[in-house]
């Protein structure tokens, strides 16, 4: 398979010369995304790389990590490349283990492939303990929005993709800033395409991030929440309706219904000063343990729900 590697520059250049020069040969072609860098990235690469394989592409504007993803996404699939690698230019990422991710999607085995700090507890020892514990909330928040329940570390940006499995998502709908790697996997997730994590260690060199967490939580959790609205409807009720369906709305209703009914009743006591009866307390009572328990059921559904058949026999027959 021809392989490519995308790399987005965006004030990278103390790095991004020592990223391509560790790319190896399994490599056929290299596109450098300059998204509007104040640093020139584009330019820097241009006048000091000297790798054959490597074809710089500028933005006008910036479009965030996502946009120029999606731009050379573009090229690659113009270009007749196979698979696609993203490897930042930070020096981050170890170009090393291209080989790794590129594999399991050679063998048939997945679509996606994309990194895991999490796998070896050995390698979290340089990673901060907030961010430690962000990104495991953050996991299980991208488990329920996109539904690939077996998969850790939702914003590491490590991956590799089928060129098939790239036809079939539609890049001009896919997030184009920090929610990039998020959007990816729910829309992965509805094109039924199978994702596996590749095992790598946690690398921080000394470029600071420009994402501010406190200004994007709110926006990433009501994106989430869309995200999973979204997914929901599609695979529970528009292209199937199977026994998760009727569990989520079994559940939502009684839930619904047992807290309503529980609240008037908290109130009219309140209100009147009479203490409610047994009977009452259950009749509340019931349908919320009931409607509890159906929504555990549900997400169990949803977690053996999770694709378990790559794409690639379809797309090498189609």
């Amino acid at each position: 398979m021809r392989i490519a590697v995308a790399i987005p520059c965006y004030k990278v250049t103390q790095h991004v010369l020592g990223v391509i020069a560790a790319i190896g040969p399994e490599v056929e072609a290299i596109y450098a995304v300059d998204d509007a860098c104040p640093d020139g990235s584009g330019r820097y690469i241009e006048a000091n790389s000297t790798d054959p394989r490597v074809r710089v592409l500028f933005h006008a504007e910036n479009r965030g990590v996502g946009g120029a993803i999606i731009t050379a996404y573009r090229a690659a699939l113009d270009e007749g490349m196979d698979i696609v690698v993203k490897v930042d230019g930070d020096g981050q990422m170890d170009p090393a283990l291209i080989p790794h991710f590129t594999r399991p999607i050679e063998r048939g085995l997945a679509d996606y492939t994309k990194g895991n700090r999490f796998y070896q507890p050995e390698s979290l020892g340089s990673m901060p303990r907030l961010r430690l514990f962000g990104n495991a909330a953050l996991s299980f928040i991208t488990k329920l929005s996109a539904g690939y329940w077996p998969i850790m570390d939702p914003t590491n940006g490590y991956t590799a993709i089928h060129a098939g499995t790239l036809r079939r998502l539609p890049l001009d709908k896919i997030e184009q800033r920090y929610f990039f790697e998020s959007d990816m996997l729910f829309r992965l997730n509805i094109a039924r395409a199978v994702v596996r994590d590749v095992p790598m260690a946690a690398v921080y060199a000394d470029e600071q991030s420009n994402l501010k967490v406190s200004k994007v939580l709110p926006e990433f959790l009501l994106k989430h929440l869309q995200r999973f609205g979204k997914r929901y409807v599609y695979l529970y009720l528009v292209r199937d309706f199977n026994l998760g369906s009727l569990y989520s709305l079994m559940g939502v209703l009684l839930t619904v219904l047992g807290l309503a009914f529980g609240i008037a009743e908290w109130v009219h006591s309140v209100v009147t000063g009479r203490v409610a009866s047994s009977g009452t307390v259950m009749l509340a009572a019931l349908p919320l343990l009931i409607g509890v328990q159906f929504l555990i059921a549900f997400l169990h559904q949803d977690v053996s729900n999770v694709p378990t058949t790559p794409l690639l026999s379809d797309l090498d027959e189609g």
